[in-house]
Protein backbone atom coordinates (compact mmCIF):
# COMPACT_ATOMS: atom_id res chain seq x y z
CA UNK A 1 0.00 0.00 0.00
CA UNK A 2 1.68 3.27 -0.81
CA UNK A 3 1.11 6.29 1.15
CA UNK A 4 -0.35 9.58 -0.08
CA UNK A 5 2.14 12.37 -0.25
CA UNK A 6 0.73 15.01 1.50
CA UNK A 7 0.24 18.64 0.39
CA UNK A 8 1.20 20.62 3.47
CA UNK A 9 4.85 21.76 2.60
CA UNK A 10 5.71 20.62 6.63
CA UNK A 11 4.55 17.13 6.24
CA UNK A 12 5.90 16.85 2.97
CA UNK A 13 9.14 17.64 4.33
CA UNK A 14 8.46 15.08 6.71
CA UNK A 15 7.03 12.48 4.54
CA UNK A 16 10.51 12.52 2.74
CA UNK A 17 12.45 13.09 5.70
CA UNK A 18 11.14 9.58 6.18
CA UNK A 19 11.04 8.28 3.09
CA UNK A 20 14.92 8.74 2.85
CA UNK A 21 15.79 7.05 6.44
CA UNK A 22 14.49 4.22 4.85
CA UNK A 23 16.14 4.12 1.67
CA UNK A 24 19.11 4.99 3.64
CA UNK A 25 18.36 1.67 5.99
CA UNK A 26 17.96 -0.43 2.74
CA UNK A 27 20.79 0.50 1.33
CA UNK A 28 23.04 0.50 4.25
CA UNK A 29 21.73 -3.54 4.79
CA UNK A 30 23.04 -4.43 1.05
CA UNK A 31 26.12 -2.48 0.85
CA UNK A 32 28.69 -4.55 0.74
CA UNK A 33 31.21 -5.14 3.79
CA UNK A 34 35.04 -4.95 3.01
CA UNK A 35 36.50 -7.46 4.21
CA UNK A 36 38.28 -7.19 8.21
CA UNK A 37 42.30 -6.08 7.74
CA UNK A 38 44.38 -6.92 10.11
CA UNK A 39 47.14 -4.72 11.36
CA UNK A 40 50.92 -5.37 10.55
CA UNK A 41 54.07 -4.16 13.06
CA UNK A 42 56.49 -2.57 10.62
CA UNK A 43 60.05 -1.69 12.14
CA UNK A 44 63.19 -0.34 10.26
CA UNK A 45 66.53 1.63 10.43
CA UNK A 46 68.64 3.70 8.24
CA UNK A 47 71.04 2.56 10.10
CA UNK A 48 74.32 1.66 7.10
CA UNK A 49 71.77 3.70 4.52
CA UNK A 50 73.37 5.68 2.47
CA UNK A 51 72.05 8.57 0.74
CA UNK A 52 70.38 8.30 -2.49
CA UNK A 53 71.01 4.29 -2.40
CA UNK A 54 68.82 1.97 -4.11
CA UNK A 55 69.36 -0.73 -1.58
CA UNK A 56 66.63 -0.88 0.65
CA UNK A 57 67.18 -1.02 4.91
CA UNK A 58 66.26 -4.40 6.62
CA UNK A 59 63.19 -4.67 7.94
CA UNK A 60 61.03 -6.20 10.94
CA UNK A 61 57.19 -7.07 10.18
CA UNK A 62 55.33 -8.90 13.15
CA UNK A 63 51.78 -9.93 13.28
CA UNK A 64 51.78 -11.55 9.66
CA UNK A 65 48.25 -13.36 9.17
CA UNK A 66 47.99 -17.04 8.56
CA UNK A 67 48.02 -17.06 4.39
CA UNK A 68 50.09 -14.68 3.98
CA UNK A 69 52.15 -15.24 0.74
CA UNK A 70 53.87 -12.23 -0.53
CA UNK A 71 54.94 -8.89 1.52
CA UNK A 72 54.44 -5.76 -0.56
CA UNK A 73 56.79 -2.19 0.28
CA UNK A 74 56.46 0.74 -0.98
CA UNK A 75 57.99 4.21 0.71
CA UNK A 76 56.53 7.74 -0.11
CA UNK A 77 58.66 10.97 1.23
CA UNK A 78 55.99 12.87 3.15
CA UNK A 79 57.58 16.14 2.01
CA UNK A 80 57.44 15.24 -1.59
CA UNK A 81 54.47 12.77 -1.74
CA UNK A 82 54.42 12.93 -5.44
CA UNK A 83 58.04 11.45 -5.92
CA UNK A 84 57.94 8.00 -6.79
CA UNK A 85 60.18 6.08 -4.64
CA UNK A 86 58.74 2.41 -5.40
CA UNK A 87 59.44 -0.09 -3.51
CA UNK A 88 59.23 -4.06 -4.26
CA UNK A 89 57.03 -6.98 -3.41
CA UNK A 90 58.74 -10.55 -2.04
CA UNK A 91 57.82 -13.56 -1.40
CA UNK A 92 56.93 -14.24 2.10
CA UNK A 93 58.99 -17.19 3.45
CA UNK A 94 57.71 -17.76 7.03
CA UNK A 95 59.52 -14.44 8.78
CA UNK A 96 59.43 -11.31 9.16
CA UNK A 97 62.80 -10.52 9.24
CA UNK A 98 63.81 -9.12 6.25
CA UNK A 99 67.40 -8.52 4.90
CA UNK A 100 68.68 -5.41 3.32
CA UNK A 101 68.51 -5.62 -0.14
CA UNK A 102 65.75 -7.80 -0.57
CA UNK A 103 64.14 -5.91 -3.46
CA UNK A 104 65.05 -2.42 -5.79
CA UNK A 105 63.39 1.16 -4.95
CA UNK A 106 64.76 4.88 -5.28
CA UNK A 107 66.26 5.32 -1.67
CA UNK A 108 66.25 8.41 -0.14
CA UNK A 109 67.83 11.24 -1.66
CA UNK A 110 66.67 14.66 0.27
CA UNK A 111 67.53 17.73 -1.25
CA UNK A 112 68.89 20.03 1.44
CA UNK A 113 67.56 18.99 4.60
CA UNK A 114 65.81 16.46 6.76
CA UNK A 115 62.68 14.48 5.23
CA UNK A 116 59.68 11.81 6.74
CA UNK A 117 59.83 8.75 4.86
CA UNK A 118 56.70 6.15 5.26
CA UNK A 119 57.32 2.79 4.35
CA UNK A 120 53.68 1.05 3.92
CA UNK A 121 53.75 -2.77 4.26
CA UNK A 122 50.59 -5.32 2.53
CA UNK A 123 50.83 -8.61 3.68
CA UNK A 124 49.16 -10.16 0.45
CA UNK A 125 47.66 -13.69 -0.45
CA UNK A 126 48.18 -15.77 -3.27
CA UNK A 127 45.62 -14.14 -5.32
CA UNK A 128 47.15 -10.84 -4.13
CA UNK A 129 44.48 -9.87 -1.42
CA UNK A 130 45.46 -7.50 1.19
CA UNK A 131 45.68 -9.27 4.65
CA UNK A 132 46.85 -6.95 6.54
CA UNK A 133 49.06 -3.65 6.52
CA UNK A 134 51.39 -1.73 8.36
CA UNK A 135 53.30 1.71 8.13
CA UNK A 136 56.42 2.96 9.72
CA UNK A 137 58.07 6.57 9.59
CA UNK A 138 61.29 8.26 9.73
CA UNK A 139 63.22 10.97 8.90
CA UNK A 140 66.54 10.74 7.00
CA UNK A 141 69.32 11.47 7.34
CA UNK A 142 68.39 9.58 11.11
Amino acid sequence: MLAAIPTDPEESMKFAMRAMAGFLLVLGAAAPRAAAQGSLGVSFTWRGTAACSTIPPAFSITSIPPGAAKLRFAMKDLDVPGFDHGGGTIVYRGTGEIPIGAFAYTGPCPPGGVHRYQWTVEALDASDRVLATGQATMPFPP
